[in-house]
């Protein structure tokens, strides 16, 4: 904590990927609220191997404010290794973890801070009360994703929960305690526990610039975030096993008792080419599902850094 005379300081944990037409907006946003926050803010940066100039504007940036800070990744590692890298280089008393393309209101910082410096939160979070300007089967599917987690993990998630949120040093050292490889932050937040308030928000479109994150990037992260927090497909394959073997028992037995009777064989072919293909199709769902797990296991028992930095200021 802060001493008597040492101001408290907030630290930005902005992730950035080819952000060179927002970056200088979200800074001059910043500045804007700056004078509402009772705290002083620092950036961190995090360039996730951006190819355009982002890193030409974070170095000038850095050269003109001493308190802007960045850290470069030799390649793109994803969000969530941006997310990671920017919270151990935060040092402030609070942290904050908010995007740059103005999508997560700047101005709902002072009232978050204060919040969670009365001391009767540990961290405040937002989510998005509504989904207006988003394409309808992207809503559809991010709706149903969330009520479906919610009903297979332990780990509650928010509908709607954003990654922007403050929080205070000690939720911060227990997030990054958490070195895991396969990360999913959305269930890390909640997974660490801590008092929480979420504050809703109306939905935003981007200032400026183009989303990196397409529907098909939104359905792997989201089978990241199953793996990463729950083992009921698991348990779906071992049900589904059961009951094709019981399936396969019953109807053996029928086939041997109408043999016994009718002393005739059983015709058919098409359906049994139905039932194989069936029984087959269960075994390569089932093993893909497994797989996937045993895919996770291995990059974690791989041990590599979640990030690897090029450049740091």
């Amino acid at each position: 904590m802060p001493t008597e005379n040492k101001p408290e300081v907030l630290s930005l944990v902005v992730p950035v990927h080819n952000e060179e037409d927002t970056i200088n907006i979200f800074y001059q946003a910043i500045q804007d609220v700056k004078k509402q926050v009772n705290a002083e803010i620092d950036f961190h940066f995090i360039d996730d191997g951006s190819t355009d100039s982002t890193l030409s504007i974070l170095r000038n940036l850095s050269d003109t404010d001493s308190n802007v800070h960045y850290v470069s990744f030799s390649r793109n590692f994803g969000k969530e290794a941006g997310l990671y890298a920017g919270l151990e280089q935060a040092t402030g008393d609070y942290v904050a973890v908010i995007d740059v393309d103005l999508q997560d209101p700047p101005e709902l910082l002072p009232e978050m801070l204060k919040e969670v410096q009365s001391g009767e939160y540990d961290a405040v979070g937002t989510r998005r009360a509504d989904r207006k300007g988003e394409a309808k089967v992207r809503s559809w599917f991010s709706a149903h994703f969330y009520k479906w987690m919610n009903k297979i993990s332990q780990t509650h998630l928010v509908d709607g929960a954003r990654d922007y949120r403050v929080m205070t040093r000690q939720m911060v050292d227990a997030i990054l305690s958490m070195s895991e490889n396969q990360r999913f932050s959305k269930g890390i937040f909640t997974w660490v526990g801590f008092r929480t308030k979420y504050i809703p928000f109306e939905n935003r479109e981007r200032v400026a610039g183009n989303t990196s994150w397409s529907f098909w990037s939104l359905t792997k992260y989201a089978i990241e975030g199953i793996v990463s927090f729950s083992t009921m497909p698991l348990t779906i394959v071992t049900y589904l096993g059961i009951l094709s073997f019981g399936i396969s028992i019953i109807g053996g037995g029928f086939i041997v008792i109408r043999a016994l009777i009718s002393n005739t064989s059983v015709a058919g072919w098409p359906s049994m080419v139905t039932i194989i293909l069936f029984i087959g199709g269960i075994q390569m769902l089932s093993l893909g599902i497994i797989g996937r797990y045993i895919a996770a296991i291995f990059m974690e028992t791989k041990q590599r850094p979640i990030y690897i930095a090029k450049e740091t200021k």
